[in-house]
């Protein structure tokens, strides 16, 4: 099941900020602050009463003047509404009831979301004679918080989870490789999706995704059963600017969460950018089957060194994901796309293949013997055995006598040992470390 995500939306000013960084950093323990995104402050992982949930920030409204607030606000809100489960629609309890607000509540209100209004900077729970203004806006009572003296956040929260959706978005069987096209946008995702979606395929149905943008096309191919998660349709040509393009990566983050395999398009023309880079961080973090597309390969110059040179800066970009397999393609003409399946199948046998334990801790001895484990302070870290706990990712549990004494470095040298034995191409391994008695 995706998370829920929760959108932070209202006019500048308002301490939408604050109470971002207040739930992602201090009330709300913070579940993962993926790679290269914190300094965004975009969104959090966040969790309250073990319910965890996506959050996001739709702060940074700077107008550069007066005429175009209600444009900046408007393209913010909308991005709030297309990807949000709930909105915290956050007002100036001290200012009162502005024009502002009542824009922004006219387009909450025609969106069939769940929208709290939040009314702010109450610090005293004093009420202004202001505050009843609010009620005019129609969307409920106003929640009373202050998010500068971290007064009323509990209650808000308790608030938030009774919207979050029970049950998966879509329920397949196992037989399904859910695979989620994933990227930013104009590297052509949806010309992909055409591509694989052609006519030698058995088309199952369309079912309706989430809201938040991502659409579901199970499909057969033979024997084989795919659903295709995809996330073409991450922004609108009117609305491309740097906002847009940050909240590409929250649309894929609810594909990813639900898929098995994530295609990771890159545009060739372009090479890896920041946004690709956290994309596919976050798949690999979630432990995700990967396959890197570069597509746009029939625009590309080439020479003898073309493929080797293309395949090493890739690699030195997204240096954390050296197992995922290469493919270069033109989802424009159809080049090497029929392959790409093909890819998947391999990748999906390998995240749930298992290896038995007599053969893991044949492996684990060779390479102590080959490379010693490390010490510290004359104590050498000792590792009696290991056992595969469980599958997509394949997960390794080591029993060792200190598991202070692993070193990353040490548990990337087995990692290597044990993928070149069975390869484990297009995914992550994870390892856990216990002593025994833990």
């Amino acid at each position: 099941m995706a998370r829920p995500v929760v959108a932070i939306v209202g006019r500048p000013n308002v301490g939408k900020s604050t109470l971002f960084n207040h739930l992602a950093g201090e009330r709300i323990s913070i579940v993962e602050d993926q790679p290269g995104v914190t300094r965004d402050r975009i969104y959090a992982e966040a969790e309250w009463l073990n319910k965890y949930f996506t959050l996001i920030d739709t702060g940074g409204i700077e107008p550069a003047n007066k005429d175009i607030i209600f444009s900046q606000m408007k393209r913010q809100a909308d991005i709030a509404i297309e990807t949000a489960d709930v909105i915290l629609f956050m007002v100036d309890g001290k200012d009162g009831l502005t024009a502002a607000d009542r824009d922004v509540a006219e387009i909450l209100r025609k969106s069939n979301k769940n929208v709290l209004l939040v009314c702010n900077k109450i610090d005293t729970f004093k009420i202004t004679e202001g505050f009843y203004d609010f009620y005019e806006l129609a969307l409920g009572e106003p929640i009373i918080i202050s998010a500068g003296q971290k007064l009323g956040i509990g209650d808000l929260l308790d608030k938030v989870i009774e919207f979050f959706p029970d049950g998966k978005d879509t329920d397949y069987d196992e037989e399904f490789i859910k695979v989620a096209v994933i990227g930013k946008p104009n590297v052509g995702k949806s010309s992909l999706v055409n591509k694989l979606l052609g006519e030698e395929r058995v088309i199952v149905s369309d079912i309706a995704g989430t809201t938040r943008d991502a659409i579901d096309t199970p499909f057969t191919r033979g024997d084989d059963k795919y659903v295709l998660i995809d996330t073409a349709g991450i922004r609108k040509k009117k609305n491309i600017d740097e906002n847009v393009e940050k909240y590409s990566v929250i649309r894929s983050l609810t594909a990813i969460e639900r898929a098995d395999i994530c295609l990771v398009m890159i545009d060739s023309t372009e090479g890896v950018t920041e946004q690709d880079k956290k994309i596919a961080g976050y798949a690999h973090d979630n432990g995700k089957g990967l396959i890197i597309v570069l597509n746009k390969w029939d625009l590309i110059e080439k020479d003898n060194k073309t493929y080797n040179q293309f395949v090493e800066n890739t690699y030195n970009n997204l240096s954390f994901a050296l197992y995922a397999p290469i493919i270069m393609v033109s989802a424009e003409t159809g080049q090497r796309t029929n392959n790409i399946l093909d890819l998947v199948n391999k990748v999906s046998n390998n995240q749930t293949m298992r290896i038995s334990t007599g053969v893991l801790n044949d492996i684990i001895g060779e390479a102590v013997l080959m490379n010693q484990p490390p010490s510290d302070k004359g104590k050498r870290l000792k590792i009696y055995y290991g056992t595969q706990a469980s599958v997509k990712p394949p997960k390794f549990v080591l029993f060792v006598n200190d598991k202070n004494l692993m070193h990353f470095s040490y548990a990337r040298y087995l990692e290597n040992q044990i993928r070149q034995t069975f390869g484990f191409e297009g995914t992550p391994i994870r390892f856990q470390f216990k002593e025994r008695g833990d």
